[in-house]
């Protein structure tokens, strides 16, 4: 499901003097040549095996294909599928996924497995954390629309309807966000709003890669995508749920381990009973019962934290939870205190660098290094687990910080 929010575009100072992105009325890229009786026809909605399987033919033959999804998340852990839409330059396709549930989109997935082809998104966390859970094989190589656009100076998280609004001077219709997309039949109108996605997708893929080759920034590009493609990123081991629990460090040390199991046990039933964690537990009750530590139902009880409903459910696992935590180990990244004068006055000086180094890059600092990868070489200098030490980033500004500590 692609952000459509609009955000400014800036003006690139090194590159893009050069090298500019233009509207579709002066773009060195030219639009993508369709048939014009396929300008005006009808958004194909696949439904069966056998449609799927003719499309899918067709589709080994590109190098490349435009994606997006539809889906919900409203009372699941996982997101529910609704809608697959591929665009391939000529065609735009929606595949109804509810209609084809289970193994019958395995075809799909093992098209999106091959490496021959790449795959172009826009924001691709989401769609990919589905491709994820549902497909056969990694999705790679992905090209991702935002992450190109924010490597040639358009901000950080530029929305969908802020590209293309800026590189084609469409402005996208909004009227059909809010839709719900499981609901069937759906409509032509809301079929054709689906299929827009992946069609400006397709238009704007080639003019991006060609800016970003010309600007000496594709290989950028490469590793952000990379990593978004790395399986691994979308995974929630129980045992890393802590993480997700803000203000951790601030609870006293015989109250932190039993946060930290209260978060894995959640985490865990959340994804089995696939239930939103809140629904299994909410972050007021799990920090309520870490700070009271109650040892029996009866003693959940009295906190008045839980609803009945809960209590009667989980009121005896949670206090075992509670019983066999206390004590325990606490992550040590869990136990950071904040950063005293000299850490402070480190921090400033980092940030103070790479806003230099931003700007004269034209990029968005926190897109170089947000600020928990500066807060982390502040603690743990070339030991730190950050962003900023790899690739791309580590040569434009990570050895200049790593050099300041």
């Amino acid at each position: 499901m692609i952000d459509r929010g609009a955000h400014g575009v800036l003006e690139e100072r090194l590159f893009f003097r050069d090298y500019p992105l233009h509207r579709a009325a002066d773009a060195a890229t030219p639009r993508i040549f369709r048939e014009p009786a396929l300008l005006n026809a009808p958004v194909p909605l696949v439904t069966t095996a056998e449609s799927l399987a003719a499309h899918v033919e067709r589709w080994r033959q590109r190098p490349w294909l435009a994606l997006d999804t539809e889906f919900l998340r409203e009372d699941t852990y996982h997101p529910i599928l609704c809608l697959v839409q591929v665009g391939d330059g000529e065609q735009e396709v929606c595949i109804d996924a509810l209609a084809l549930p289970g193994a019958a989109l395995n075809p799909l997935w093992d098209l999106l497995a091959q490496r021959a082809i790449t795959k172009i998104v826009h924001a691709a966390s989401q769609d990919m954390e589905i491709f994820v859970r549902l497909g056969t094989g990694p999705v790679a190589p992905l090209f991702d629309t935002q992450v190109a656009a924010a490597l040639l100076g358009h901000g950080d998280q530029l929305g969908y309807a802020g590209l293309i609004e800026n590189l084609r001077g469409i402005k996208l219709d909004k009227s059909l966000t809010r839709t719900n997309w499981s609901r069937r039949p759906l409509s032509a109108p809301e079929l054709a709003y689906a299929a827009a996605d992946v069609e400006h997708l397709a238009d704007v893929h080639g003019e991006l890669r060609e800016a970003l080759e010309a600007a000496g920034r594709l290989r950028w590009l490469e590793e952000d995508c990379a990593r978004l493609a790395d399986p691994e990123r979308y995974r929630n081991p129980p045992e890393d749920a802590w993480r997700r629990l803000k203000g951790l460090a601030r609870l006293a040390p015989e109250m932190q381990p039993v946060a930290v199991a209260l978060a894995a046990w959640r985490e865990r039933l959340a994804q089995e009973r696939d239930r939103p964690r809140k629904w299994i537990l909410d972050d007021e009750a799990l920090y309520r019962i870490a700070e009271r530590r109650p040892r029996t139902v009866g003693e959940l009880q009295l906190l008045q934290a839980l609803p009945p409903k809960t209590l009667e459910k989980h009121g005896e696992a949670l206090a075992e939870v509670v019983r066999l935590a206390e004590g325990g180990p606490v992550p040590a990244a869990a136990q950071e205190q904040p950063l005293d004068e000299r850490g402070k006055a480190r921090m400033k000086t980092l940030q103070e660098t790479l806003r230099v180094i931003a700007e004269r890059l034209n990029l968005p600092a926190t897109l170089i290094a947000p600020r928990a990868d500066l807060e982390a070489m502040v603690r743990y200098g070339m030991a730190a687990e950050a962003g900023v030490l790899q690739g791309w980033r580590r040569e434009v500004a990570g050895e200049k910080l790593l050099a300041l500590l």
